[in-house]
C-alpha cells in the first residue's frame, strides 16, 4: 500500500483557497545550530536558491500587538526598521517559550499562514524578485513553494525593508 502524503494544516488552507503550491520534505531532525545556518540547511536540502527561502519571525510592539515577519533565511530582522514598517515605536522578539502558545506553531515550523490569529504580516521586500518563495508549511521538515503574489494576498501581508 502506498504511503499517504502527509497533509499539513497550511497545506489544506491553501487547498481550500485554491492556492496552487508544490509540497517539499526535508529532514528537519539535527541540523545545524542557529537560525541562520538551519536556513541555509534547510534551502540546501530542498534544492532552493537561498533568497527565495523565507523564514517566519514573530516580535511584540511596544504596544503590546504581535507581528510576523518573513524574511529569508540568510538574512537577520532589522528591529528598528521592523518597528518602522508596523508603526511602532519599538519591537522584540518573543522568547521561544511563548511561540506555540501565540501561533499555535513550534519553532522551526512556523508558517505565515494558520496561526491561531491573523497578526499583521510583513515580507522582506525581496519577495518581489522570487518568481516562488518557500516558507514553512506548519511543521518541521516540511515546506511549501508558492507565488509571494497569493501568499501575501493571503495573510495580507505587506512588503518592506526589514533586514540589516
Amino acid at each position: 500500500m502506498a504511503k499517504k502524503e502527509e497533509k499539513t494544516n497550511v497545506m489544506r488552507i491553501l487547498e481550500q483557497k485554491k492556492i496552487p503550491y508544490t509540497a517539499h520534505t526535508y529532514d528537519g531532525g539535527e541540523g545545524p545550530e542557529g537560525d541562520r545556518e538551519y536556513g541555509l540547511h534547510v534551502a540546501r536540502a530542498l534544492g532552493q536558491k537561498e533568497e527565495c527561502v523565507f523564514k517566519t519571525l514573530v516580535a511584540r510592539g511596544a504596544s503590546k500587538g504581535i507581528y510576523v515577519f518573513v524574511i529569508p533565511v540568510a538574512e537577520s530582522l532589522e528591529l528598528k526598521k521592523a518597528a518602522k514598517a508596523v508603526g511602532e515605536k519599538s519591537v522584540e522578539l518573543i522568547a521561544v517559550r511563548e511561540i506555540t502558545a501565540i501561533t499555535g506553531y513550534v519553532r522551526g515550523g512556523c508558517s505565515p499562514v494558520g496561526m491561531k490569529k491573523q497578526y499583521p504580516t510583513v515580507f522582506h521586500k525581496s519577495v518581489e524578485n522570487c518568481e516562488k518563495i518557500c516558507v514553512s508549511a506548519g511543521r518541521i521538515g516540511h515546506q511549501v513553494e508558492l507565488a509571494p503574489d497569493d501568499l501575501l494576498a493571503l495573510v495580507r501581508g505587506t512588503a518592506a525593508d526589514i533586514v540589516g
